[in-house]
């Protein structure tokens, strides 16, 4: 099982006009281009919603939309991205710009993205015609959703040359989208990295003051491998809002605003008190443990100690595991293979969790017994990337 190379963001907008031709072949060529980036979280799970830290960087791996206004009130859009419904020209949607009529969730899923971010656009929208190209694997944990949005957003801004200024206030439309449109009760972090990525540097970010801090990612020798397991448990979203609930009983027991205000003692104090159910208490001690986990990573990885960032990995994952239960045998599976390899720092699951990927800190001169470690012994099919940090989003006039 080799390395896959990344399609560069050049070579898919290339095949984007070739798409858009064989959609559109009456239309135009495409003048105005949105791109939003995947993310790789590498520590930080399951804090956004609770008001904590978060520790991701951009990915090389995009989505784009490319098209052209149609002086009309209709936009269609079409996709050549192929985890679509199974039904009749489900790679394609219409539909009429809000001022027209008012958007609604629908069918196919996809597009409920695309109308999401239109829905809550700012300004006035005009009519399109656009195609999506994706290089974000779907439904790996990378978050090909919010790079959609992103997409989305940076086309219409193109489109409308209604450019939003505020960055931030453009990753929580996003995020609006995604709650309204998708039914997802996602925290920031998706969307705020997509937007605000930096290239050469992780994003320690704030969810409760949705400030900022760059994190310079410098060492050569160390690189990020992303694992994709390939399996993809139809629990996740259940089981997501399940522990969004959890966490809030646990943030009123505490009688704090979120678990970010909450301690590792006053925590004991409530559970020894009989006043917490041990499910709860573990999710909470995820929560509040991996805020400072987060925390310490971000300066550990300041000094340059990457050995001391791997292990801060390894715990994260283990938490997540134990404590917040929202790995798979898979996951569990593809970390343990990976720690056994010398030259590996750490490994831990990305993402929701239930399935979707790992990320794993390994010595350069390591990676390929860690493929061949990996592919050897895991069950599945895996699929093996090596990623660094890139720049957010782009709105590209062509």
């Amino acid at each position: 099982m080799s390395i896959i190379k990344t399609e560069t963001t050049e070579a898919l907008i290339e095949r984007g006009f070739e798409f858009f031709a064989k959609h559109f072949p009456d239309v135009e060529k495409p003048d105005k281009l949105g791109i939003g980036p995947g993310r790789v979280n590498l520590i930080g799970e399951h804090t956004d919603y609770n008001d904590g830290f978060v520790l991701p960087m951009a990915l090389p791996m995009v989505t784009i939309m490319l098209g052209r206004a149609n002086n009309s009130d209709t936009c269609r859009v079409v996709t050549a991205c192929n985890d679509f419904d199974e039904i009749e020209d489900s790679n394609k949607t219409e539909f009429k710009i809000p001022t027209v009529k008012p958007l609604y969730v629908g069918t196919p899923k996809w597009a409920n993205y695309v109308k999401g971010v239109i829905a809550c656009f700012q300004s006035i929208i005009v009519g399109f015609d656009a195609v999506i190209l994706s290089s974000v694997p779907l439904g790996g944990g990378l978050s090909s959703s919010a790079s959609l949005e992103v997409a989305t957003y940076s086309f219409i801004e193109a489109i409308t040359g209604n450019k939003t200024i505020q960055l931030v206030q453009k990753a929580m439309v996003c995020q609006k989208a995604e709650h309204m449109f998708a039914g997802v009760p996602c925290g920031i972090m998706d969307q705020f990295i997509s937007v605000m990525g930096i290239e050469g540097h992780a994003l320690l970010i704030d969810c409760k003051s949705l400030q900022y801090e760059p994190v310079p990612l410098t060492e050569s020798n160390y690189v990020f491998l992303i694992t994709n397991s390939n399996v993809h448990h139809e629990l996740s979203s259940s089981q997501y809002q399940l522990r969004r609930y959890q966490c809030e009983e646990a943030s009123d027991l505490l009688n704090v605003q979120s678990l970010r205000f909450a301690t590792m003692e006053s925590l004991n104090k409530v559970h020894l008190n009989g006043k917490m159910n041990e499910i709860i208490y573990k999710r909470a001690r995820h929560v509040i443990t991996e805020i400072e986990r987060t925390k310490t990573a971000a300066d550990v990885l300041k000094r340059g100690d990457y050995k001391s960032f791997g292990e801060l990995m390894n715990a994260s994952h283990n938490s997540l595991r134990d404590d917040f239960e929202v790995s798979c045998t898979e996951l569990d599976q593809l970390v343990e293979l990976a720690r056994k390899v010398p030259g590996v720092l750490g490994s831990r699951m990305t993402g929701g969790g239930f399935g979707g990927c790992t990320v794993t800190l390994v010595d350069q001169a390591a990676v390929n017994s860690v493929v061949s470690a990996i592919s050897s012994e895991y069950k599945g099919s895996p699929k093996f990337y090596i990623v660094s940090p890139s720049c957010g989003a782009k709105i590209v006039k062509l």
